[in-house]
This record gives structure tokens, sequence and C-alpha cells, in this order.
């Protein structure tokens, strides 16, 4: 992305990884996989591509505050985080996007966590 892009990028970059805390673990460890590779991989993309890119990854980083805090208002009830994709948005997507997205989806819903993530607590005595 260009330089002029470059501090607002690590911004929003930071703003996600910070917002990913809320999630549960194993989402929280996906989450942040995959946004340091998208991000990694967009590193040379044109102006045109560098708006859209920041542009959804904004309305993603929104999305996730908007829940955040409405999970941090609810006792007991388990806040379900994300959203449905429309079929115009999947329309919109490029075939790699589409892989893409089929690659997160498996391995989100995987039987077996690749991610061993444990509570610290079970090992205090």
């Amino acid at each position: 992305m260009s330089g002029l892009h470059v501090p607002r990028v690590r911004a929003l970059y930071r703003r996600i990884l910070l917002l990913h805390r809320t999630l549960p673990l194993e989402l929280k460890a996906l989450g942040d996989a995959y946004v340091k590779e998208e991000f990694r991989r967009h590193r040379a993309v044109g102006p045109a591509d560098a708006q859209r890119f920041l542009r959804e990854w904004e309305i993603y980083a929104e999305m996730l505050c908007q829940q955040a805090n409405e999970d941090g208002q609810k006792s007991r009830k388990k806040t379900c985080f994300g959203a449905h994709l429309t079929e115009e948005k999947l329309n919109d997507f490029h075939n790699e996007q589409i892989g893409q997205l089929q690659e997160l989806m498996q391995e989100a819903t995987k039987p077996n966590k690749q991610f061993n993530i444990s509570d610290d607590s079970e090992y205090k005595n």
C-alpha cells in the first residue's frame, strides 16, 4: 500500500488486534493469524485496492467493536460474533477470495481444534 496509507494501516491493524482480545480464545487465535496474513498479502496493492481493503477492514473493526460492547453489557448470554455475508457481497468476491473464505470456514469449523490454548488458571495451585 502506498506510503500515504501507512499510518492509517498501522492504526487499523493495531485496533483490530486489540479488538480480537474480546473474542473467545479460539476465535482470537484464528482471527489474529488471518488478519496478519491478509495485511501482509496486501502490502503492495495499488491505491484503489488499498482504499477498498482499508474500508472493508474498518467496517469489520467497527462491527467487532459494537459486538464486543454488546458482549460486555450482557450477563450470562453468549454473544455471537461476526455477520452473515449477503449474496450481493459474495457475488463481488473474486474466485481467490471465495477460496480463502472456504479455507477460513473449514479452519473455524474443524472438530479438532488446531490451537491448543488453555486458561492459565488450570496450572495454578
